[in-house]
Parts: structure tokens; sequence; C-alpha cells
């Protein structure tokens, strides 16, 4: 009777104890596939083929679409904004998994002082954020000028990002940005390049300093409002970072050659 129970009892403890490891391996299997999804996105955007990349070179937005959204948006840079519609097609020329629904615009021609952040809703054609954000404390003091691709730099990156996972670090929720253009800004996961919430974007800041405070390169948005935007654009959103930098403009493949429709 007593080995009979004891027996058991070794049956009944197996489940739980073969429980903890295999829990360990579907968590490191989730994180595994959502990595493997990131990497996809800039893989298929910086090594597709000649055909498929001249294809997507060629991709320019609907002007219908970009006046709809520019007539709710008027303070955005056109360009900056043709120039994202623009990216947004050629991504999704290379076969990437990137989500149509929505679309972020930071403009860091604007002084930090100004809304330069917009999220737009592309099927309502609306706009759901228009809001400040901070570039990196080493790309300028009210206005962004320098730019940077390397780790240590704290500056901020241009650019097509696509929004990847999230987190809880020592800013509270962070959305994780993956780079997509190649020695621009494909070095934004290995940086932790990820929009947070953070105190010093405030315009009670920006009166007081004549400027709203800056980051390590982040763009980082206003505490009240950085876990719905997060929330909103999370997994998969396409992100144009602007500047007029003649080089990354003319060099760009995903958002290049683009200048926004007249009248």
């Amino acid at each position: 009777m007593f080995k009979n129970r004891f027996l058991t009892g070794i049956l009944l403890l197996l489940p739980i104890v073969g429980f903890i490891p295999l829990h360990s391996r579907l968590i490191q299997s989730s994180k595994a596939a959502q990595a493997s999804r990131v990497d996809e996105a800039s893989e298929a955007t910086q090594t597709s083929g000649p055909e498929q990349a001249s294809s997507a070179e060629q991709a320019i937005a609907p002007v219908s679409q970009f006046k709809a959204l520019l007539k709710q948006a008027p303070r955005i840079n056109p360009r900056a904004l043709q120039m994202a519609l623009t990216a947004l097609q050629r991504v999704q020329a290379t076969g990437t998994r990137v989500r149509s629904d929505v679309l972020m615009v930071i403009d860091y021609a604007k002084p930090s002082t100004e809304p330069r952040l917009w999220v737009f809703d592309l099927k309502k054609t609306r706009v759901l954020f228009e809001e400040l954000v901070a570039h990196g404390r080493n790309s300028g003091d009210n206005r962004a000028v320098r730019f940077s691709n390397e780790p240590g730099s704290l500056m901020s990156s241009l650019g097509v990002f696509l929004t990847a996972d999230t987190y809880i670090g020592k800013h509270g929720l962070s959305l994780r940005l993956q780079g997509l253009e190649k020695g621009i800004n494909d070095n934004s996961m290995s940086r932790a390049v990820v929009i947070h919430a953070a105190d010093y974007v405030s315009q009670s800041m920006s009166r007081v300093r004549g400027r709203i405070g800056r980051s390590w390169g982040c763009p980082a948005v206003r505490p009240e409002i950085s876990r719905k935007l997060i929330e909103t654009v999370q997994g998969g959103t396409l992100l144009l970072a602007y500047y007029p930098e003649s080089s990354w403009l003319g060099g760009s493949r995903l958002a290049g050659g683009v200048r926004a429709p007249q009248g």
C-alpha cells in the first residue's frame, strides 16, 4: 500500500514539475517569434532583389490621400507627410508586414516647443495625436540639427522605423522602434531608441527654459498621453522621423525622391 501511494504521489507531481520548463520554453519561443518579425521587416527593406527594390522605390502615395490628411493636419510639413505616406507604400511593396491603418510622423525641423509628432488614422482620415516630442540631447538645443545612428551618441536618428513590442522600464510602458534604413537608423534596437513618457516633455518646461527637455536619443512624449499613444501605434506602425538633411533625402530607398504635390 505504501508503495502504491508513493508511486501515485510521483505521478501527481510529474505534471507540475514538467510545467515549469514547458512554460519557460513557451515564453522563449514567443520572444524569438517577436524578434523574428522585427528582423524580417529590416531585412526585407535592406536586402530585397533588384526587381523588388525597383518596384518599391517607384511607389508613390495617392495624392488624394495626402491632401485629405494635410487638411486635417495643416501644421505638418507637407513634404514630411508625403514622404511618410510614400514610405508606407514602399515598405508594403517589399512584402514586409506593416500596419495600414495608422501612420506616425515626427518633424524634427520644427522646434521642440511646438507639436511635431502626428499620428494619423488612415482608415478614417483623421488626426489621433498632435504632440510635443523630445529629441536627443546631443542633437541640438531647442532645434535638432544633428543626427546619428551610433551607439552612445545621445542623438536622435532620422528615417523610417516600424514600431515593435512594448516593455515596462524605468519610464514605465515603453515601445521599441526598429530602424529600417541601413546606416541611418538600423542600430535603434541596440541603442534602445524607444517611445516613452518623460516629465520633461511639457509646455510648462517649454515656457521656463525656452525648450522642452532632451532625451538620450528617444522620441519621448508627455506622460499624460504616453500609454494611449503607445497602445495605438504598437505592433508594426510605420514612423517617419523627418529632417531636411540632403544626404538622407537623396539616398533613402524608402522615403527619398519625394516632393509634396502642389495645389
